[in-house]
């Protein structure tokens, strides 16, 4: 958690004060190699992350949209994956490809992994959390059947979407 957004509004902060999520202050703070959600990444989330992901856990790096090239620049611990381009269904950025809160990129790679009933358990707190699945729910079927980069990639380019709009 960077703190750099108001935490009343901030995903990240709400579900840290409902304990469905542990605030990392401190980088020394990460155990274990957990995949880290990174737009920079060069690598895709695919279902297949599942072990390692319930091993070590998800990461999401909480940070304003202001910030964020600076601060997903850093090299953080773990399994850098960046998501596939999802539409965002928050109110600040409704529509806009990649630009998920902390909560819908957490809820994306739940679902990516097959942990659908958690993905919509996450977003269920959210007024607006059903619109992040009716918006995308054709893409992240086919993105948790992805077997692979190219598989993702296809998918992208069947919806015309590109890789370089992935910016959550």
């Amino acid at each position: 958690m960077m703190r750099q957004d108001d935490p009343r509004k901030c995903t990240a902060s709400f579900l840290a004060r409902r304990g469905l999520a542990i605030p990392v202050r401190k980088m020394s703070a990460i155990r274990g190699d957990p995949i880290v959600l990174n737009p920079a990444s060069p690598r895709f989330l695919l279902r297949s992350d599942v072990t390692n992901a319930v091993r070590s856990g998800i990461m999401a790096i909480d940070c304003s949209w202001e910030k964020a090239e600076g601060v997903f620049m850093t090299q953080f611990p773990g399994t850098s994956r960046k998501l596939p381009p999802l539409m965002a269904a928050n109110p600040v950025n409704y529509a806009r490809i990649g630009r998920l809160s902390t909560v819908e990129a957490l809820s994306a790679a739940l679902h990516i992994m097959g942990f659908k009933s958690q993905a919509r358990e996450l977003l269920s707190l959210f007024g607006w959390g059903e619109t992040f699945f009716d918006l995308n729910e054709e893409l992240l079927r086919r993105y948790a059947r992805a077997g692979s980069e190219e598989s993702v990639v296809k998918v992208e380019l069947d919806y015309g979407l590109e890789e370089t709009d992935t910016r959550y």
